[in-house]
């Protein structure tokens, strides 16, 4: 039988013979905030550049102490040569994962995987770490590989938890062909030593002096937090070999055939790139934008349509959004990849495609955070942890910056004595809202704006961490921390929410891992945005109440920020998914409102629908679109100085919307003069009134707001070149 380090050998040759590069995201997957340093005696340090506690302090300057160390250089650190192996992505299934002891069942070798979360107590089945039953260092970690693997390097986190305080401080590495004979990674003719981390968060990678093939591999902790435990998170860095002896068949590589540019795109490489589907397209596709982040980089559009630049009557107008948490990036990429796709396939004839473009107005915002993308893309997909960038440059988190207009409605229901006069839609801002002094983003100022210049029908917002699609309501009623808090929309809702659920192919999968620690597939992996966790002030539920538009969120994947090998198979995930719900936005009745006399459309006419107990109103030119399940319903519409109108609309299963066109009277002289005769008062659209005036206050705040930070940014840059000179 061949020995194991000869194995290795041949392996290794192998291997740099066939391969040849490495993918673009290995390029900048690094060591950020890591130096590498070796001591006299051959152990690696890799430390950790980040604010560290007292006691990792401590024990780094006693190491230095007793040896003499060599300084790093100052060139920039190692860059992994193989991406992560998929702890963190789940590609490494439960069974691959094994310890030496556990603390519990929830702590078991299976919950130690790079950023994973647990639940608010600590103690249940989905903890937040592996943790070894005993403290010693005879503690181990263990991943089978399930086939040779070349090992370069280790990143590590400490236990996720709000109640406890552990991580791993120094580690040793060991690696096997059978599980029964170890070999310690070395550096030189001495076993090597990594430090480990300083907090429970920050993921610390640390590269093997001697990357080393092997099927197995062993994390050995040697010391930890002083008033903590054994516990850790990790993901390993290797690269599948061949096998010379194909005792380990290669899996087919998951892929797609569709020529798509996969990988992650930063600014430049986002505003490139869209650049060149316009050029491709330029019949089709139009590139504009809703305003600036805080740091002043610009927040695209991608407009798709038979007719770009323009609203056309009776087509709706549908939009994605994505990126609202700067550290979710899969959302991103993939509306990256659907405008590549939409462009290259209606070039082709793709007759569905055609048909969505002449028949739909899709507006594509692939980054609403870009200045929390940057941060997180700086870092890299395994090494930006689970926070860095989700918040705004202000530190904002975006997802609860829209005014809470659920809270505003409920309490008016609540003091109302006739609870049919409280407004159910189209609700204002509240005034506190539009002032200078409000702690508003300036890319939610810029999301509002966008919303209210255009009558957007239905949406999505794509984020990630989990896998699940949510409705609204996202607030609960009196604050209520989980609770189910339907719309009177509640079945289309639940329709939409099901249309992306059931043909996502991970989602769908009953044989899914869960991401960390709620069992969405119980509810068919869709809930109500309230029975998941109270959000005041969402994008949906603003949408929903301030707007025509319906919208949910899509949580589209357990990694926030998945490595660019992984995007060719989330593409395929959610290729269906992302085209079979813009579709439903031709779901419903719809029509043109118009004035019976003139023949023109009726702007901003109420259609209310009976036994609905929300509105929806007509646009600029008097169209209008109301999303509905399949049956038939008594549709009534009114406008402010037009006689109410009363017809039957029936909608059938196909995908297709019935066409109901209303045409209005004005109210007679005769009675106007009846009313003010009697004394009262013409009926008045006040609601309207104040949404637009509230609007207008928020616009003129925004204004003075940016050029305020213009001004800013203008005097630090003049700082900096008189410091330059």
């Amino acid at each position: 039988m061949i020995g194991q380090s000869l194995l290795s050998l041949l392996l290794l040759v192998l291997w740099c013979f066939v391969h040849e590069s490495t993918s673009a995201e290995n390029a900048t997957l690094q060591s950020n905030g890591t130096d590498t340093v070796f001591n006299n005696n051959g152990t690696l340090l890799a430390f950790n550049n980040e604010t560290r506690n007292e006691t990792g302090a401590k024990e780094a300057a006693e190491d230095q102490r007793r040896v003499p160390e060599i300084h790093p250089q100052k060139e920039e650190p190692s860059k992994p040569d193989c991406p992560p192996v998929g702890m963190k992505s789940l590609r490494v299934s439960d069974y691959q994962l094994q310890a030496s002891t556990s603390l519990s069942s929830g702590l078991g070798p299976h919950r130690g995987r790079l950023n994973i979360q647990s639940g608010i107590e600590d103690g249940d089945e989905y903890d937040g770490a592996w943790c070894a039953g005993v403290k010693d260092q005879q503690q181990w970690l263990q991943l089978d590989a399930l086939r040779p693997t070349l090992f370069t390097g280790v990143i590590l986190q400490g236990r996720n938890s709000i109640w406890s305080w552990n991580w791993v401080t120094k580690y040793k590495v060991q690696f096997s062909n059978d599980t029964q004979t170890w070999s310690p990674a070395m550096n030189g003719s001495q076993e090597a030593v990594f430090v480990g981390n300083q907090d429970i968060e920050t993921p610390v990678l640390a590269l093997f002096p001697e990357p080393t093939v092997a099927q197995f591999i062993r994390i050995n902790p040697q010391s930890w937090f002083i008033n903590g435990t054994i516990c850790l998170r990790a993901e390993i860095l290797g690269c599948p070999m061949p096998d010379p002896y194909n005792l380990y068949p290669m899996e087919p590589e998951r892929t797609s055939t569709d020529k798509l540019d996969f990988r992650h795109h930063n600014y430049n490489a986002m505003r490139k790139l869209l650049k060149e589907v316009n050029d491709k397209c330029p019949n089709i596709t139009r590139i504009y934008t809703i305003g600036k982040s805080y740091t002043g980089l610009k927040l695209y559009v991608m407009e798709i349509s038979d007719n770009p630049g323009k609203h056309e009557l009776g087509e709706p107008e549908f939009r994605y959004v994505a990126g609202m948490h700067g550290n979710e990036v899969l959302g991103r990429e993939l509306l990256l990849n659907l405008m590549q796709y939409i462009c290259h396939e209606y070039r082709r004839g793709n007759q569905r495609i055609v048909r969505l473009v002449k028949n739909t107005r899709i507006h594509l915002l692939p980054s609403m955070n870009p200045d929390g993308y940057e941060t997180a893309y700086e870092k890299g997909s395994e090494l930006a942890g689970w926070a860095l960038g989700r918040y705004s440059f202000e530190n904002i988190d975006m997802n609860h910056n829209f005014p809470d207009l659920n809270n505003i409605m409920w309490d008016a229901q609540d003091l109302a004595t006739d609870k049919k006069k409280v407004s159910n839609h189209y609700i204002p801002m509240p005034e506190y809202y539009t002032t200078t002094d409000a702690t508003v983003a300036p890319e939610t100022r810029a999301v509002i704006n966008w919303m209210q210049d255009i009558p957007f029908v239905l949406s999505a917002n794509l984020h990630g961490g989990e896998l699940v699609v949510t409705y609204p309501f996202d607030c609960t009623r009196d604050w209520i921390p989980r609770q189910d808090t339907p719309t009177p929309d509640n079945d289309f809702f639940r329709w939409l929410a099901a249309v992306y659920a059931s043909t996502n192919l991970v989602m769908a999968n009953p044989d899914r891992r869960i991401c960390h620690y709620e069992d969405f597939q119980q509810h068919n992996n869709i809930i109500n945005g309230g029975d998941w966790h109270t959000v005041p002030g969402s994008m949906n539920d603003f949408s929903y109440l301030h707007t025509n538009c319906f919208e949910v969120t899509v949580e589209l994947s357990c990694d926030k920020f998945p490595h660019a090998s992984e995007l060719p198979v989330e593409w395929e995930s959610n290729k269906e998914s992302l085209l079979l719900y813009m579709e439903q936005v031709h779901r419903g009745i719809k029509g043109v409102i118009r004035d019976k006399d003139t023949k023109e459309g009726i702007a901003n006419a109420v259609v209310k629908i009976v036994g609905l107990d929300h509105d929806i109103r007509s646009a600029v030119d008097g169209d209008y679109w109301r999303l509905l399940n399949p049956g038939e319903y008594k549709v009534i519409v009114w406008a402010e100085g037009y006689m109410p109108f009363i017809r039957r609309c029936t909608v059938g299963s196909d995908p297709q919307p019935t066409i109901c066109d209303f045409t209005l009277t004005k109210t007679p002289l005769e009675r106007i003069k009846q009313i003010q005769a009697k004394g009262g008062k013409l009926p008045r659209d006040e609601q309207l009134r104040i949404r637009a005036l509230r609007m207008r206050k928020l616009r003129v705040s925004t204004k003075i707001l940016n050029r305020r930070r213009e001004q800013q940014q203008q005097q630090q840059q003049r700082r900096s070149k008189a410091r330059r000179k």
